[in-house]
């Protein structure tokens, strides 16, 4: 990225410096590509997950020899990106319920698609506030079999568990650099190529093969690629250093303060994420004082713009309003390490011996 902020192409000309950047561009499209499983032609940068997001959720979308999908289908439990639809109307758009475990009510899911008009259907890979994977093979056997599409959101998945396109089913995936450690401002839509219709979210020029238009952010997609790279190298190993390390953290919050829910441990999901709570517990509160003690957490996804709100993730797992208000997520990365799971344990029963004090004034 440093080395690209002193070159002075635009990747869209024809000259030996507009040709480097586009280099580096392609460079960085490839590598995504083969960690998707993707074609290198099937991938659209973007700003980011967002735009990504806004991008797939194209009324008329369908594969070869289907109907266009003119209504949409969304788990629960999505990002705040696609429970907003794209540009589908809200009369275009149905939410499918989630167990309370968070994942997807596949029995409902079908019936929703059964005999009705192909809808595209949007199912997060892994969510981003619990870390709950979804069955998304399953999930794009069924709405193929009804004549849809499936959209995979796998913004909170890529880089820490294998994403094979193919594999999973789905005809339109996204990606963003921030979440593996790369810039923030940079995305991806990937798709397969039996699918037609997408329209521009962006018009203008011709880039990302009229797909998209506007200058790409070189320097951006030169870290996404490289983030990649570097993610993918060791993904295998830092994944288990981080399991480890994240049950040593559950086990501890669970130690200093017996009534600690953590959510969605009884199903598949990602190593380097807790959400927890426990009754009489409030985020904003909690937050503070983690922050205080010098340990960042977040109440939910980082993307309320710094506000401290009730989880629509949790509300759609039927978590108890008291229970949910409290809910804080810690996440983990590659450059954890033990020393500081200690320090947010550390945290967590300063506070958890004032929660207890406040229980027992209150008993």
């Amino acid at each position: 990225m440093v080395e690209t902020w002193d070159w002075i192409g635009n990747p869209s000309s024809v000259h030996s410096e507009g040709r480097a950047a586009r280099r580096l561009i392609e460079d960085a499209r490839a590598v995504l590509a083969a960690a998707t499983g993707a074609k290198p032609h099937n991938v659209i940068f973007t700003s980011g997950g967002t735009e990504a997001n806004a991008l797939a959720l194209t009324p008329g979308l369908h594969a070869a020899g289907s109907e266009p999908a003119m209504r949409l289908i969304v788990s629960a439990v999505e990002h705040p990106s696609v429970l907003a639809g794209g540009r589908f109307t809200g009369a275009q758009i149905v939410r499918a319920s989630v167990d309370r475990s968070g994942v997807v009510d596949v029995a409902q899911l079908e019936a929703m698609l059964a005999g009705k008009p192909p809808a595209l259907v949007s199912v997060m890979l892994a969510n981003n506030e619990t870390g709950a994977i979804q069955p998304i093979a399953r999930i794009a056997s069924i709405v193929h079999a009804a004549g849809g599409l499936l959209h995979v959101d796998a913004i909170q998945a890529f880089g820490r568990i294998p994403i094979d396109f193919k594999e999973l089913g789905g005809d339109l995936l996204t990606v963003s650099g921030h979440k593996i450690g790369g810039p923030k401002g940079v995305g991806a839509l990937v798709m397969s190529d039996g699918v037609s219709g997408l329209t521009p979210l962006i018009a203008g020029g011709g880039q990302e093969k009229r797909r998209r238009a506007g200058t790409e952010n070189v320097p951006g997609i030169a870290g996404f690629g490289a983030a990649i790279k570097a993610a993918l190298a060791t993904r295998e190993a830092a994944q288990l250093r981080i399991e480890t390390l994240r049950n040593r953290l559950e086990s501890g919050l669970r130690a200093a303060d017996r009534d600690v829910v953590v959510f969605s441990e009884d199903t598949p999901r990602l190593a380097n994420t807790t959400l927890f709570s426990r009754p009489g517990m409030r985020a904003e509160t909690a937050v503070i004082a983690f922050d205080l003690e010098g340990v960042a957490v977040s109440s939910g996804s980082a993307c309320s713009s710094g506000k401290v709100q009730a989880s629509h993730v949790l509300a759609a797992m039927e978590v108890e309003p008291a229970l949910a208000q409290g809910a804080l997520r810690l996440s983990l990365g590659w450059d954890t390490t033990e020393e500081d799971i200690e320090g947010a344990l550390k945290a967590w029963r300063k506070l958890a011996g004032v929660l207890g004090k406040e229980r027992q004034t209150i008993a």
